[in-house]
């Protein structure tokens, strides 16, 4: 196993090496893909099996939205969504022999701590305009500009830490133990990291919720309370 701050490329496009964890993320980026492609061109309403899976896949995202931001899950949805069902599979990739999941590595956590910083913006700007935005940084006063500029980037920057020292340490130990016990007794330490990825993926998808509430309820906040002009 290669050490995950290094990345060994498998191949090049022109100038760009090519990592083992892009090849798993592209391939893990077109299971759900192709499957929903797939699954939405035969949509019944009396659902198949597999489609009543996912629907209850769905409800339970638009369930938790719902409970943790306190909002309709519509704007949010594919968004969350997408991100727990990649990092779940992410994690889970694991059940593949000889595959290790990208996720282990710094570079696919901190493009994941990427993205949920970015939707922190898009959504706190769709919610309040970019006045809005900028203002929640004031809030509860300009005192706190600069601590609440820090936070908004150290809380991405943890949540990478999080996600890759979680799975990383799981990879580790079962490669370790595998290489030192033979292939039998690493079982449980394997179903146990396999809890660990699923659990990290919720968690993650909700940090992500909880970021998003916030900066999106602050964003609001500035045009709610603002003074009514008295028209003469």
């Amino acid at each position: 196993m290669t050490s995950p701050l290094s990345s060994i490329a498998l191949f090049h496009l022109g100038p760009v090496p090519i990592s083992e964890g892009v090849v798993t993320t592209w391939a893990i980026m077109l299971v759900p893909i192709l499957g929903g492609f797939l699954l939405g061109r035969r949509l019944s309403l009396v659902p198949s099996p597999t489609q009543a899976f996912l629907e209850l896949i769905v409800e339970a995202v638009d369930s938790q939205i719902r409970d943790t931001m306190r909002v309709e899950p519509d704007p949010y949805r594919a968004f969350i969504g997408t991100l727990f069902v990649f990092i779940f599979l992410a994690n889970w990739v694991t059940l593949v022999p000889g595959v290790e999941p990208p996720t282990a590595h710094l570079e696919t956590d901190a493009a994941l701590a990427l993205l949920v910083f970015l939707a922190v913006i898009r959504f706190g700007v769709r919610a309040g305009g970019v006045r809005g935005y900028l203002a929640s940084f004031a809030s509860p006063n300009l005192v706190m500009v600069p601590l609440n500029i820090v936070e908004s980037l150290t809380r991405s920057f943890s949540m990478m830490v999080r996600l890759f020292g979680n799975v990383m340490s799981g990879v580790f130990v079962v490669g370790i133990v595998l290489s030192l016990a033979g292939l039998l007794v690493p079982i449980p330490l394997m179903a146990l990291d396999l809890l660990t990825g699923a659990v990290q993926a919720y968690i993650f998808a909700v940090l992500a919720m909880v970021f998003i509430a916030g900066v999106v309820n602050d964003a609001k906040r500035p045009a709610a309370t603002a003074p009514e002009r008295k028209i003469p």
